[in-house]
């Protein structure tokens, strides 16, 4: 039996929670575009419409969603892997009944965990699974290893893009060199984009129709559409006062829009929603290949 053999088989041994987490992964192809303020403000959406939801800060070099959400958890994901704390122990409290959970230092040092260390985490993760309907995670910016590995594990992938050349160019070299990676799947990723912040001038459709052809002709990959969030000056005011927009300013454009993602997202995925595998199979996924023998 190998070792990836070995990590599902602690996933499928574990008391059969009575649920399996949806995880979404959201990402971008350069900083600055959006990304956590969109995943911040999507987890209160969803929270809203009746969903337990916890977010997973994946971006270990920032604090981004800590500032979003006024909030300074005492542990992170670290606390759990390496100081013996529970999972309810890094789960921080946030507005409107979501969960955060800082990756913190954690998200570099996955890659020094061995073997016993794979497989409490996993154990772990399981519990994890039972305490929610969504997980969020938030990736760092930018084509790194971190953000890839997320990627290539994650079965339901958000993409955020803006009109700018750069972050256009920049979400097809992301999505360029994740096909490229040995341990993602085509078939087994689903990969949705959001085109932030528009003005007047600018076509959300036109903006994905762009990148879509070139991802399709070039990559084989199919690129699905959310919609388009116009430029809404709110969202910088939001993160001045360390408050998700979505409280902040609930009848602003991008909020309603928000709220929009957040239904279509929940009611048009019943086959992904059906096949999800939750966190504690993406971890099992992310670790496969380190595992130490």
């Amino acid at each position: 039996m190998d070792q990836a053999e070995k990590l599902r088989n602690i996933v499928k041994q574990q008391k059969s929670p009575r649920h399996i987490s949806r995880v979404i992964t959201v990402t971008s192809g350069k900083g600055g575009v959006g990304k956590s303020s969109i995943a911040v403000n999507l987890a209160i959406a969803f929270s809203r419409l009746g969903k337990r939801v916890i977010i997973l800060d994946a971006d270990f070099g920032l604090a981004n969603i800590e500032v979003m959400l006024g909030i300074r958890p005492k542990y992170n994901l670290a606390d759990l892997m390496f100081r013996g704390k529970n999972l309810s122990d890094i789960i921080t409290e946030g507005p409107e009944n979501i969960g955060f959970i800082s990756g913190g230092s954690g998200i570099q040092e996955l890659t020094n965990m061995t073997k016993d260390q794979i497989i409490y985490l996993i154990r772990k993760l399981v519990e994890l699974d039972d305490m929610s309907d969504i997980i969020i995670i938030d990736t760092g910016a930018g084509i790194t290893d971190s953000v890839l590995e997320f990627l290539a594990a994650s079965s339901e992938v958000i993409l955020v893009a803006t009109p700018e050349p750069t972050s256009i160019t920049d979400a097809y070299a992301l999505l360029k060199t994740l096909n490229r990676k040995s341990d993602f799947s085509i078939d087994d990723t689903v990969i949705k984009m959001i085109a932030n912040r528009l003005t007047p001038d600018d076509d959300g459709e036109e903006l994905y129709d762009k990148l879509s052809i070139v991802v399709k002709r070039f990559l084989k990959l199919k690129l699905e559409y959310i919609g388009s969030i116009p430029m809404d000056n709110t969202v910088s005011k939001a993160v001045m006062l360390q408050k998700p927009a979505i409280c902040a300013y609930p009848n602003s454009k991008f909020s309603k829009q928000i709220i929009n993602f957040a239904e279509k997202l929940s009611n048009t995925n019943q086959e992904i929603i059906e096949e999800r595998k939750g966190i504690a199979q993406l971890f099992s996924n992310l670790l496969k290949s380190r595992i130490k023998k």
